[in-house]
C-alpha cells in the first residue's frame, strides 16, 4: 500500500506535533503531572494518523468508482467514520476523568485531534502550484 505524497506529509505533520505537545506539557507542568496530557496526546495522534490513512484509502477507492452516487455515498460514510473516531478519541479520556484520571488527558487528546485539521489545511497553503 503506497501512500501519496500528501498523505506522507500529513502523517509527518501529525507525527511531529506529538513531541511538541509533550514537550510543551512538560515545560508547563514541570513535573510528572504532564503524563496524563501526554497519554491523551498520544491517543489523539494515533487517531489522527488513522484518519489520514482512512482518508487516503477513501480517496483512492472513490477515484476508482464509476457511479457518482455510489462514490458520494461512500465519501459520506467515510466522513462519518472519521467523525466517529474523533468522538471516540475524545470520549475515552472524558470517561477516564470520571474514574479519577486528571483532566489533562482530555486536553491532550483535544489538542492532538486539532492537529489533524491543521495538517489538512496546511496542505492547501504549502502545496506546490502546478
Amino acid at each position: 500500500m503506497g501512500l501519496s505524497d500528501i498523505a506522507k506529509k500529513m502523517l509527518l505533520a501529525v507525527g511531529c506535533a506529538l513531541p511538541l505537545l509533550v514537550a510543551g506539557a512538560a515545560v508547563w507542568y514541570r513535573s510528572w503531572a504532564f503524563l496524563p496530557f501526554a497519554c491523551g496526546a498520544l491517543l489523539g495522534t494515533a487517531a489522527g494518523a488513522g484518519k489520514v490513512l482512512l482518508l487516503e484509502r477513501a480517496v483512492k477507492k472513490i477515484s476508482a468508482m464509476d457511479d457518482p452516487a455510489q462514490a458520494g455515498n461512500y465519501a459520506r460514510l467515510q466522513s462519518l467514520l472519521r467523525l466517529a473516531i474523533t468522538g471516540a478519541t475524545l470520549l475515552i479520556p472524558a470517561i477516564a476523568i470520571r474514574f479519577g484520571l486528571p483532566a489533562g488527558a482530555l486536553w491532550g487528546a483535544a489538542a492532538a485531534v486539532l492537529v489533524y485539521q491543521l495538517a489538512i489545511y496546511s496542505m492547501k497553503f504549502f502545496a506546490k502550484k502546478q
